[in-house]
């Protein structure tokens, strides 16, 4: 419920402000607009396949209800607006342990942990790295178009494949764990950017074998930092208590 009222409330007090002050308001939508998809790749007048009563439909339906705001503010208000469809994306400082799957594959094996794939693995999606999204994002807001449009890299991996790519960068002895599918899980994720390249010139430049090192290189500093920080307390306190 809080997911679905930050969307909806929250976009709406943005939309107020966006109104008095004239400003031009981005918002930044998600591929789960599209939902568990019919059509691949998934094009911007794709109007998706929701389960409107799902474990997963108060984001869904919150970040389409939130468009649906952003656009009748833009119709009925004139207030400027930008709509992004954003995909899976990656990078350096991301949450450790937000539960989104490349920080959850490079946080388990550098920890020495099994990956946890869930269903079969053959479900697919796209990751751009947070570079390229950015760019895109300035692109959207420096242009007059809007949107909305997807932001996505239409490289497309199943899990299992992501793992393994995963497995080559950190540990090629990592495990793989196969758990039971989680409800509502999209089978495929993949983004038509051709309206991204032709109306703001954009596309992504780097691809996950480029990108995710540089993730790996993050986290291991503060995966690893925070376990000698651990091992410090943990030895100060021995020695205060052996004291």
């Amino acid at each position: 419920m809080c997911v679905y009222k930050t969307n909806v409330v929250g976009t709406l007090n943005m939309l107020g402000l966006a109104k008095r002050v004239g400003a031009r308001f981005l918002l930044t939508s998600t591929s789960e607009v599209y939902g568990d998809p019919l059509q691949h790749p998934q094009v911007e007048t794709y109007w998706g396949n929701v389960n409107p009563i799902g474990v997963r439909s108060c984001y869904d339906e919150g970040k389409r209800t939130a468009e649906t705001l952003a656009m009748d503010y833009h119709r009925g208000a004139n207030v400027e607006v930008r709509i992004a469809r954003i995909f899976n994306t990656y990078g350096p400082r991301m949450c450790i342990d937000d539960g989104r799957v490349v920080s959850n594959f490079v946080a388990q094996a550098l920890r020495k942990e099994p990956l946890t794939v869930y269903g079969d693995g053959k479900q697919t999606r796209s990751f751009q790295f947070v570079s390229d999204l950015v760019e895109g994002l300035m692109r959207l807001m420096e242009g007059e178009h809007v949107g909305p449009f997807n932001l996505g890299n239409p490289g497309e991996f199943t899990m299992l494949e992501l793992a393994k790519v995963v497995q080559e960068t950190i540990d090629p002895n990592a495990n793989i764990e196969f758990r039971p599918n989680t409800e509502d899980d999209p089978h495929k994720r993949k983004p038509d950017i051709t309206k991204a390249k032709e109306l703001l010139g954009w596309e992504p430049k780097v691809s996950l074998r480029q990108g995710l090192p540089l993730m790996v290189k993050d986290f291991r500093q503060r995966v690893f930092g925070d376990l000698k920080e651990g091992s410090s307390a943990t030895a100060t306190t021995t020695k205060t208590t052996s004291a």
